[in-house]
């Protein structure tokens, strides 16, 4: 079965690193040195997680999360 999936990914520059989070599996979370291979780990890890959970007969959520940024204003010191 194929299933979509939304995935967060952002420029990491203080790491050099991409990361990426898919919130519908509890914000599961990889990383990598170039943004196609944080997407491939993000692959790889995805189909780890739904066998892991098949494995331990854990239930996966059905649905996709829609994630919602917002602008937030904060003073800082």
């Amino acid at each position: 079965m194929q299933r979509h999936f939304k995935v967060l990914i952002e420029h990491d520059t203080s790491q050099g690193v991409w990361v990426t989070s898919v919130p519908s599996l509890n914000w599961l979370s990889t990383y990598g040195d170039s943004r196609e291979q944080a997407l491939e780990e993000t692959h790889d890890a995805i189909v780890g997680y739904f066998e892991a959970a098949a494995k331990v007969g854990m239930p996966v959520s059905s649905g996709d999360v829609e994630p919602e940024v917002v602008d937030l204003e904060v003073a800082t010191p």
